[in-house]
């Protein structure tokens, strides 16, 4: 994969499977937020930024039926705009308590320093909210990489196998499609930001059980990304 000319890149990474293990999302957030879950919305579903979310959660006006139909969502792992938003809110609490940090793994968080100290412009694309990623990353076991990106998509943009929802990012970033490298282990992720004119690399970690699609360059972790930033 060739750098393109002029302008520094921008990098679009995915969360899960890409940065942090799979397992970390599914053994450690995913049941965090389910046990909290009934808990959370009976101490603070009042309130006007639960109360707002809540609204967009189908099953009648009951608590319990917001709940029973959340629940279904988790079991499902569904992407749905307002449980991610609720499991963020979640999350927010058990990463201010100590309970949880981010995981990353170890070649991620020196990648994207380099990077970003090279002069790439970053930003994440996941189904988890806006909130949820920013606490990954603030709380992350390398430290708080917050600050390192410009931008932080979520489903609001639409879903992740969709090429408009690339567009979309690449428009509300100011940035040409052409210039954007988006990194993920999901090759249809990948089709679909190769659909809206991104550059694509698949990132096929042994430990998650990636499979290699072939149909995008590949690499093992971040420090074979063939579109390195900071190498200039």
């Amino acid at each position: 994969m060739t750098r393109p000319e002029g302008a520094m890149p921008h990098v679009l990474t995915d969360i899960e499977g890409t940065t942090t293990a799979i397992a970390f999302v599914h053994r450690t957030l995913f049941p965090y937020a389910a046990e909290a879950m009934a808990s959370f919305l009976r101490d603070h579903g009042a309130e006007p930024e639960v109360a707002a979310i809540l609204r967009d959660v189908p099953g009648g006006k009951r608590l319990g039926d917001k709940l029973d139909t959340l629940r279904g969502w988790m079991a499902h792992d569904a992407k749905e705009t307002p449980l991610k938003a609720l499991q963020g809110l979640i999350w927010r609490q058990g990463y201010a308590d100590g309970a949880l940090r981010g995981h990353l793994w170890p070649d991620v968080a020196p990648a994207l320093r380099a990077w970003h100290a090279g002069g790439a412009r970053l930003a994440v694309y996941s189904s988890g909210s806006e909130e949820a990623q920013r606490l990954l990353f603030r709380h992350s076991e390398a430290g708080d990489l917050e600050g390192l990106f410009e931008r932080f998509f979520d489903t609001r943009m639409g879903g992740k196998r969709e090429n408009a929802s690339y567009a979309r990012i690449a428009e509300a970033w100011g940035a040409e499609p052409g210039r954007i490298l988006f990194l993920s282990d999901v090759a249809e992720e990948l089709d679909a930001a190769r659909g809206a004119g991104l550059l694509t690399c698949q990132i096929v970690r042994a430990e998650d059980g990636t499979e290699r699609s072939n149909r995008h360059p590949v690499a093992r972790d971040f420090d074979e990304v063939p579109f390195a930033a900071a190498k200039g």
